[in-house]
């Protein structure tokens, strides 16, 4: 584990499975449809159990009937998961770096934070976002994780969270963002 203080707020990269997080929220990679899917979106759902998925179906019936656009946040509860809240965010599909993505890959990190601190949430927990079936190449989505999460905990004084953990499941992508994280703190 490495982690970093960043005002208030530890900063703290993991090696582990988002799913088993005791936290107050862990994040969603979801796709816009809100129904389950692959990789950490089929796990959440899968480990969380149906009440996130009806809760889902509810959130698109009323209040997204074209589905969650990319960079933006949804809240639901747990389920069965450790975690009180899941918190679902669409990322971009890498398309080359140059349509957009890391702004909107940012936004989807500090759509999360504003969603989390809105609740008066202390703990929050991200996967990868975009980095699997959505191409992004990881140490990329990386720089912009880490940048977005700081950039919103500077430009907001009254955020409530003081545990922000990067969950990785790889053991490359583990390295990739612990040193990403030690080089951030020295700037």
């Amino acid at each position: 584990m490495t982690e970093i203080v960043f005002g208030k707020t530890r900063l703290r990269v993991v090696m582990g499975d988002i799913t088993e997080q005791s936290t107050d929220a862990i994040v969603n990679a979801a796709n816009s449809s809100l129904m389950g899917g692959g990789g950490v979106d089929g796990a959440i759902h899968r480990k969380g159990g149906p009440t996130i998925l009806e809760e889902c179906e509810k959130i698109r019936r009323t209040e997204l009937r074209e589905g969650l656009p990319i960079g933006e946040a949804v809240i639901t509860s747990g389920g069965n998961l450790k975690a009180r809240y899941v918190i679902h965010t669409v990322g971009p599909i890498w398309t080359g770096g140059s349509n957009g993505e890391a702004q909107l890959l940012a936004k989807c990190y500090s759509n999360c934070l504003k969603l989390a601190s809105s609740r008066r949430l202390v703990s929050i927990a991200f996967p990868t976002i975009s980095t699997g079936a959505f191409g992004y190449p990881l140490r990329a989505a990386s720089i912009v994780a880490i940048k977005a999460v700081q950039d919103f905990l500077s430009n907001h004084n009254d955020v409530t969270l003081r545990d922000i953990i990067f969950v990785l499941y790889a053991s490359n992508d583990y390295q990739i963002y612990k040193e990403l994280l030690q080089k951030s703190e020295k700037t």
